[in-house]
């Protein structure tokens, strides 16, 4: 009885405060703060979570200036690493875990996720598990990627596609930091 009620404070400290306070407390000092020194997400310098943002363990670490932007889901269950002026776009989903439909028993599973430099994601992509993003790839508004995308490849569609290539000669941050957000 005991142990079950010291799951309670666990689960509220691990999954209500950060998904439910934390992500709409409006100064981007204080909440990347405790995501750093309490939750332990390595989060670089220039480097932001915006509001609204939901996570779900905190096996994640982000490079120099990059942003996640608003209302994302980072599911660090299987780990999620992402480089150097980086752009997430709002309500973008990044996936690491879930379960074998082919399975008799639903076996669960994970997989890292790993974005490198310069990768820019459109909203409401959705990056599924063990998916690796080569540098300065594009993936397109709305894209369901399920396999490994090269550098400098653009994708788009469910599932993904390569449609176009993008210049090579990349030189931006993503350094963003309205008030407020």
């Amino acid at each position: 009885m005991a142990n079950r009620l010291l799951r309670y404070p666990y689960h509220f400290f691990i999954n209500y405060v950060p998904n439910h306070i934390l992500n709409k407390v409006p100064s981007y000092n204080i909440r990347n703060f405790v995501y750093r020194k309490i939750y332990g997400i390595k989060l670089g310098k220039g480097s932001s979570i915006h509001l609204h943002t939901r996570i779900n363990r905190f096996n994640i670490e982000v490079g120099t200036n990059s942003v996640i932007n608003r209302y994302c889901y980072l599911d660090g269950r299987g780990g999620i690493l992402i480089g150097d002026n980086v752009s997430i776009s709002p309500e973008t989903h990044l996936i690491t875990a879930s379960h074998d439909f082919s399975s008799r028993e639903f076996k669960y599973f994970s997989k890292p996720i790993k974005i490198y430099d310069f990768v820019w994601i459109g909203s409401r992509a959705t990056i599924m598990p063990g998916v690796v993003l080569g540098k300065g790839c594009v993936v397109a508004t709305g894209a369901v990627v399920t396999k490994n995308v090269k550098e400098y490849d653009v994708v788009a569609g469910v599932p993904a596609k390569v449609i176009a290539q993008r210049t090579r000669d990349l030189d931006y941050n993503c350094c963003w930091k309205p008030p407020f957000d």
